[in-house]
């Protein structure tokens, strides 16, 4: 054996003790970086050389310690788990703010609502029937008709306006897809790269799997990796990011929430659909959706729609059956436009008392008996106000269900990135025993040094000098 090959082992000791403090230090310095998963140093004790023959020494000890590599102390697992749970949270989060932002606009059960709008309005008709020759109650008629018209309208702009606005969230959430596609596209060569040499690589796997959580979020990606540690995610079966390649999506459809059609996403180099189930993408679309699919906001247009149309025709027709204080017809009470949303093409054509036919034909000046069946229209089924209550209670179950959802699917996300973080993240305490121990390490394998090296001084400078 020879007399230097305790420096070897001594050596390789204080090499993989410092390897192991200067991870420490970078978990340390990472312990609030987004992301970021611990490290350990791998090691494996070095054997002995093997020896034969007349010069054998018998058993000696190894040759030290070897580093193998840095490992990342993330769990595979784990981190599908988070993918998955953001994917679903992702999506029932959107529907669920998009449908409370809508029911909050409704405004009902307040007097700002529509249904409010309509008693006033049937009571108007109602004090004209028990005081016809009134003109402060005439008034009051035209006025909460104006009103009426004005409120349906300005429901059916905010609703359209969230469409539109979740419409533009579409192309905008399409953009950073395809932008965090390149990005783990250009992180698959480099760790590819990284891994061929035997650099490490792990602060590049960090980032690229804040970005898979990303597009998981936001098109509920599913994600593999590779045998040759590049990661492939795919959507709806097909591969976004394939090695070092990445596709593209792109949106298409309509741009009004009263245009005909469906929006939709495809893939940009072949033109084929993916069906977006999941994520906040995939929300947006359910959002988006018609109303014979289901889409909340285009079934809340219709039914302000559907609201102004029954209004107008009942309206209509029952004025139209009586006759003014002059004796003349009844002629239309509301207007609306034959094209477009029926909620902004309704009007109110009188513009005075005289205009407002409240007897029945031929019962004289001060009857009221139009006017009172005027007041009776918004009671029983098919009645403007029964197809909004309708609309309302329905529009409310399914946000209800929808904030359900979200919460349960959130609360699962955070169980999923908090049962991640248990392995992955630092932890102060434990990186400061690690530091500590590799600190006893480097120390004690510096005293084996010295020791050696006090040895080999009195065999080299001393030996056969005594007694000189």
């Amino acid at each position: 054996m020879s007399t230097f090959s305790g420096l070897t082992a001594a050596a390789s000791g204080l090499a993989a003790a410092r390897r192991g403090m200067d991870v420490v230090g970078q978990n340390i310095a990472n312990q609030t970086t987004e992301g970021y998963t611990r490290q350990r140093v791998t090691t494996h004790a070095v054997a002995a050389i093997a020896q034969a023959g007349r010069f054998s020494t018998g058993a000696v000890p190894g040759q030290g310690v070897a580093v193998d590599g840095i490992a990342r102390l993330g769990d595979a697992l784990r981190d599908a788990r988070v993918r998955d749970t953001l994917a679903a949270s992702g999506f029932w989060s959107t529907r669920a703010v998009a449908t409370t932002t809508a029911e909050t606009a409704l405004a009902e059960p307040t007097s700002d609502g529509l249904a409010a709008r309509l008693s006033a309005f049937w009571a108007g008709w109602q004090d004209l029937a028990n005081t016809p020759d009134s003109g402060a109650a005439a008034a009051v008629v035209l006025d909460s008709a104006q009103e009426l018209t004005v409120r349906l309208a300005d429901g059916y702009r905010k609703v359209a306006a969230q469409w539109s606005q979740a419409r533009a969230t579409v192309d905008r959430t399409v953009s950073q897809i395809n932008t965090a596609a390149d990005q783990i596209a250009d992180l698959n060569r480099q760790i590819r790269d990284a891994v061929a040499s035997g650099r490490t690589a792990n602060e590049l796997v960090d980032q690229r799997g804040l970005l898979a959580q990303s597009v998981a979020r936001m098109a509920g990606g599913r994600a593999t990796v590779e045998a040759d540690g590049t990661l492939t995610v795919r959507i709806d079966g097909n591969a976004l990011v394939s090695g070092v390649d990445a596709r593209h999506l792109v949106a298409s459809g309509p741009t009004s929430v009263d245009s005909a059609g469906r929006v939709s996403v495809a893939w940009q180099d072949a033109g084929f659909p993916v069906a977006v189930a999941d994520g906040e993408l995939g929300g947006t679309l359910a959002v988006l959706a018609p109303a014979a699919d289901g889409g909340p906001l285009a079934q809340l247009a219709e039914a302000y729609n559907g609201v102004a149309a029954t209004l107008a025709a009942r309206v209509n027709t029952q004025h139209r059956a009586g006759a003014t204080t002059s004796g003349a017809p009844g002629a239309d009470f509301f207007s609306i436009a034959a094209t477009g949303p029926a909620a902004l093409g309704l009007g109110v054509v009188p513009t005075s008392a005289a205009d407002l036919a409240l007897a029945a034909p031929g019962a004289g000046a001060f009857d009221a008996t139009n006017a009172d069946a005027l007041s009776q229209l918004g009671i029983g089924p098919g009645s403007p106000d029964a197809v909004w209550a309708d609309q309302v209670l329905r529009f409310g179950v399914s946000t209800g269900a929808d904030v359900q959802r979200a919460r349960l699917s959130e609360s699962a996300a955070v169980a999923a990135a908090s049962a991640q973080q248990s392995v992955a993240a630092v932890d102060g305490d434990e990186e400061t025993v690690s530091l500590v121990t590799y600190q006893a390490a480097y120390q004690a394998s510096a005293r084996v040094l010295s020791a050696i090296d006090e040895a080999l001084d009195v065999l080299i400078n001393k030996t056969g000098i005594v007694g000189r």
